[in-house]
């Protein structure tokens, strides 16, 4: 996924569920958007902005519309509060922010998702998840993509991917499920020295407790995630659902329905279970490492 990427913004996807779940409950109380607008003494129009995931949804207004809902559970009243404040994360002062000139907005939402989700499922037919990549094979991937016209900004964009990979240490760190077409072990991105350093460090990094890489070999033939890279985020918030972006031949979309995400769910499935195991996928990618030296 290119940070210049064109894609629908999720808004976010986060704040889109906040306001379709209150939606659902105001429609359940049989209160309009102009009795919603009387709770919070604020217009319809900002209302239904709220109920659409564009505007901030602060945590004091949730209170307010729940106990106008009738719904006072506490359990109910923390489970939205805290979506809340999860959808709002990306208004905040992120580190990311100080990249703004650099990265797109796509891309700058990805990052505050991936910043406090849960975990990321990802296929990768020929790139190196972003979160395990060296340093100097993501300049080279950067270099390629003509996306970056001055050294500077090829230099933050680095920074950016360097700095996202916390994520993994983080406490608590993010759950990593990684396939990858057997492709992404010979591609030469870099030449060969940079690829047996990669290969190297995603060896080493498939070893950490909450990364799993395996590899899907040629072998494996024709299969259902032929078409291009996606990822799969999931977040701890209960009323959150999984969001996946999906790389196309016209750019990236983001996709959150049911039936859409569970396809893509299905995709992984069937791509890691016609994976090799993690063993014999750390083994593989040593042995591709090796070929890179000749």
């Amino acid at each position: 996924m290119s940070a210049r990427t064109s894609a629908e913004r999720p808004s976010t996807v986060l704040g889109r569920q906040l306001g379709d779940e209150l939606r659902r409950l105001r429609e359940a109380a049989g209160l309009s958007t102009t009795d919603a607008a009387d709770v919070l003494d604020c217009t319809k129009g900002k209302v239904s902005r709220m109920e659409n995931g564009k505007v901030l949804v602060r945590s004091p207004d949730v209170t307010a519309l729940l106990n106008a809902y009738g719904v006072h559970e506490p359990k109910s009243h923390r489970k939205l509060t805290n979506l809340a404040r999860a959808a709002n994360h990306r208004r905040q002062h992120g580190w990311w922010n100080r990249y703004g000139p650099v990265l797109a907005d796509t891309y700058r939402d990805y990052v505050t998702l991936e910043a406090i989700a849960e975990s990321l499922r990802t296929f990768q037919a020929q790139l190196v998840p972003g979160l395990l990549q060296t340093e100097k094979y993501v300049r080279a991937v950067t270099v390629a993509s003509h996306a970056w016209r001055s050294a500077d900004e090829i230099d933050q964009f680095v920074s950016v991917r360097m700095t996202r990979q916390k994520r993994l240490t983080d406490s608590p760190p993010l759950r990593l499920r990684a396939v990858l077409s057997e492709a992404v072990l010979l591609q030469q991105v870099g030449g060969a020295r940079v690829m047996r350093e990669q290969l190297a460090a995603l060896a080493d990094a498939s070893e950490l407790s909450n990364v799993t890489v395996q590899v899907l070999p040629f072998s494996h033939g024709a299969h259902a995630s032929m078409f291009g890279p996606y990822l799969i985020l999931g977040f701890r918030q209960e009323t959150a659902t999984d969001v996946v972006l999906a790389d196309n031949p016209t750019g990236a979309v983001w996709l959150e329905r049911e039936p859409e995400v569970r396809r893509y769910r299905e995709l992984f499935d069937a791509a890691r279970t016609g994976a090799l195991s993690c063993v014999e996928s750390r083994s593989l990618i040593h042995r591709r490492a090796k070929e890179h030296e000749r």
